[in-house]
């Protein structure tokens, strides 16, 4: 049985990682009008990996005895600069997830949850990599200089993301 503290924490999560859908869903529909499918098609991977991480938030609580309950989410951001102003905005986003799990991380070990802490230590490898994909296109996209021949390859390149199984 999860205890309640950790139900609220576990709760709130799902609400991040939905927000995180949206914000990149939200992305995928700025890259297309901006006719960069490829930019497009990774945010709109990225959207769907991310629901799937709710869901498994979601099913946690449930298999542990708890209550989901769902919060409001708001309203994604929906401009960006350029592709290098959005990716940084993921490589910021993702950081913050990175600590919001670390947060949780540090609650299972304090309430001596240990199902949670094995549950949670997924999600920390899953962010180490998150972090690192994110960081690579910004530094690709930094490398371009806004050269928009670059940037159409990359934008080729990233759209070659396939979704990923569990």
């Amino acid at each position: 049985m999860i205890n309640e503290s950790l139900q609220k924490l576990f709760n709130e999560q799902i609400t991040h990682e939905l927000f995180s859908s949206y914000l990149y869903l939200s992305m995928a529909a700025y890259f297309e009008s901006k006719s960069l499918p490829g930019f497009a098609k990774w945010m709109r991977l990225q959207a769907e990996e991310e629901k799937e991480h709710a869901l498994k938030f979601f099913d946690f609580v449930n298999d542990r005895g708890g209550r989901v309950k769902l919060y409001s989410i708001s309203e994604p951001p929906f401009e960006w600069t350029g592709p290098l102003d959005a990716f940084e905005n993921v490589l910021r986003h993702e950081q913050k997830v990175t600590s919001l799990i670390n947060t949780l991380y540090e609650a299972a070990l304090k309430e001596k949850d240990y199902p949670a802490q094995v549950f949670l230590q997924w999600f920390i490898n899953e962010q180490v990599e998150e972090e690192k994909n994110a960081q690579m296109i910004v530094d690709q996209l930094k490398m371009l200089d806004e050269h928009q021949g670059g940037l159409i390859n990359i934008d080729h390149h990233v759209g070659k993301r396939e979704a990923e199984e569990d």
